[in-house]
């Protein structure tokens, strides 16, 4: 059992860094998760309404402490840095992640728990067996962990604990180090809409107590049909909900046609207005050019027209779902450069490019 206990020490802590690691360069993508889970929780749980919604504007505290805490704890157990802590700690945030990934998968609540962030989807069935797998691993851990030689290696987890902190505070100021989201730089939006391949299908039948499968619909009508399964469903498009709209104009595919900087008002309460004046330069400073600034937005068009025009910010402006808008931009102010439907530049408000940058990425 010593030898299954290293053997699992090592699992659990290279999944835990990997996880946190993922989920520290994009923090902000964590913290619409909690956000998520928050909300449904006050649905689903009237008597703790107020207290969970009362949650939602810390989400991004906990996203930050949740996902240093997997990196420090995943480090601390390699290194064998206090078993005895690292280990309950462990176990009490790895029964919590099985709470929340049996909760998505039973109830079929957020569907998406994000446990690898972006990098790697998961389904809710699939990531609560992950958790029920690192639950035992890591209950393993905790009964053997006298076994484990307890190093004198706290300056190595405080600098982890620092340079977690570091990367999580570089997300946040500008935008995640590589981004894995399919409107990151250098992807083309119009063709993650469309199937990558042409969708292939099984057929399932029953006769006299047999099942057959086809690949072609068979022409056999004595058989009773059961299901159809996708056999490649990862020739899915990666982008189905983008659309662009105002009234009844749909601007989906003309969003698509020549340079286009897209300036992303997520929401109008957590948006950072210092910001507004360097954008509003930028779009002065491309009046004269072939790139055409536009305001993207989900508010109410009584609210757009309201902020646009205090912000003297003088682009037209689109509707687009919030959803989308958040998938697009980590920041609220953002940037996010078309060309053609290929994005050729994508900014944090802290990183508001000059009229120059922009130019030169499209021509």
């Amino acid at each position: 059992m010593k030898i299954l206990a290293q053997i699992s020490r090592v699992i659990v802590s290279l999944l835990f860094i990997f996880s946190g690691l993922i989920k520290l360069n994009d923090p902000v993508g964590t913290q619409y998760k909690l956000e998520e889970y928050f909300e449904v929780f006050a649905a689903d749980l009237p008597p703790f309404h107020d207290l969970f919604m009362a949650m939602v504007p810390f989400a991004l505290y906990f996203s930050v402490f949740l996902c240093v805490a997997e990196v420090v704890l995943g480090i601390a157990l390699l290194l064998g840095y206090k078993p005895k802590t690292t280990s309950w700690l462990l176990l009490l945030i790895i029964l919590f992640f099985t709470f929340l990934t049996f909760y998505s998968a039973y109830f079929n609540k957020v569907t998406d728990c994000g446990c690898f962030g972006a990098a790697i989807k998961l389904t809710p069935w699939t990531s609560f067996g992950k958790d029920l797998f690192l639950l035992v691993l890591i209950i393993i851990i905790v009964l053997y962990r006298s076994k484990f030689k307890a190093l004198p290696t706290g300056m190595l987890v405080m600098l982890a604990t620092v340079g977690s902190l570091g990367v999580a505070f570089y997300a946040l100021r500008h935008l995640p180090l590589i981004d894995l989201l399919p409107y990151r730089v250098g992807a083309s939006i119009p063709e993650q809409m469309k199937p990558s391949e042409a969708f292939r299908y099984q057929y399932i039948f029953e006769k006299n107590g047999e099942t057959f499968k086809y690949e072609q619909y068979p022409s056999d009508t004595t058989l009773t049909y059961k299901d159809m399964v996708v056999l490649n469903p990862e020739a899915a498009p990666k982008i189905t909900d983008y659309r662009v709209w105002k009234g009844d104009i749909d601007f989906t595919e003309e969003s698509f046609q020549g340079k286009k900087l897209f300036v992303i008002l997520k929401n109008f309460t957590d948006i950072n207005t210092a910001a507004l004046p360097g954008i509003q330069k930028l779009i002065t400073e491309l009046g004269s050019s072939d790139v055409q600034p536009i305001i993207l937005s989900s508010g109410s068009s009584d609210r757009i027209e309201s902020f646009i025009e205090q912000h003297q910010l003088n682009a037209p402006y689109y509707f687009v779902d919030g959803t989308v808008l958040k998938t697009i931009s980590r920041s609220n102010p953002g940037l996010w450069l078309l060309e053609d439907g290929v994005v050729k530049g994508k900014w944090h408000y802290n990183d508001t490019p000059t009229a120059q940058d922009v130019l030169t990425l499209v021509r």
